[in-house]
Formats: C-alpha cells, sequence, structure tokens
C-alpha cells in the first residue's frame, strides 16, 4: 500500500522507528474523535493490546466512511492510563499495530493521562487523515 502522505524528515535527525515525523498531503481532512478499545456492542476486550487494536480498529472505521484506509492518516494522538503498562506491553503493541495499519507509521504523539470517560478504557486514539480529492 503506497500512502499518498509524505513523511516529513528534518536534515539531520534520526530516523524515527514506529512513526514519522510529521506528514504531509493534500485532500479532504478527516478529524477523528478519540475511540477507544470497545467493539459495537460497547464491550470492552480485556488489557490494553487487546483495546488498543479495537481503537485503531475503531479509527480505521471512521477513515474508511470517509472513503479512506489506512495509508491516509496522517496523525494519532495516544491517550493511556498506565504509561508503564504501555512500556511493558510495547513488544505485543507492534504486532497488533500491524494487522490494523500494516507499516504506515503517520505523526504520533502518546500521552499518559489520568483516567478516561469509560472506566474500563485503557487508551483512546484520535486521528486526522487526509484523503486525495
Amino acid at each position: 500500500m503506497t500512502s499518498p502522505l509524505t513523511a516529513l524528515q528534518p536534515e539531520g535527525w534520526p530516523a524515527p522507528r514506529g512513526y514519522a515525523n510529521g506528514m504531509m498531503g493534500r485532500g479532504r481532512v478527516v478529524l477523528v474523535g478519540g475511540q477507544i478499545g470497545w467493539d459495537s456492542e460497547g464491550r470492552f476486550p480485556p488489557g490494553l493490546v487487546a483495546q488498543t487494536r479495537q481503537a485503531l480498529e475503531n479509527v480505521l472505521a471512521v477513515v474508511r466512511a470517509a472513503g479512506g484506509g489506512p495509508e491516509h492518516i496522517g496523525r494519532l494522538t495516544w491517550y493511556v492510563v498506565d504509561m508503564a503498562e504501555y512500556r511493558a506491553s510495547q513488544k505485543e503493541l507492534g504486532p497488533a499495530y500491524r494487522e490494523v495499519m500494516g507499516r504506515h507509521y503517520p505523526a504520533m504523539a502518546l500521552v499518559q493521562v489520568v483516567c478516561l470517560v469509560e472506566p474500563a478504557a485503557r487508551v483512546e486514539i484520535e486521528a486526522t487523515a487526509i484523503i486525495p480529492d
């Protein structure tokens, strides 16, 4: 899958692993509100990895509703309730991410928050996509 977006890499900076420093593209902008790791019936799978995979699936469902795919996502912001849990899960998070997003790595930020609106949620992910006209 070829992305219509271009990764931005400032000269002299080390290459990022698993994300881009910035992305550039032209087209329709799709703003995806924070998606948590529940399914269409409001059920949460156990654990951060499974919830992250479902949250990414939920993000992608919104992008697909606009006619896009993972290659159109230019930015993801992840909110986790436990950074230690995130760090301990990184080995399993990579494959779960790639199952949904492939090898497309947009600009990303990761932030620990005190809590999310849904008490069972371990992660919330919001996105910005650019779908070519």
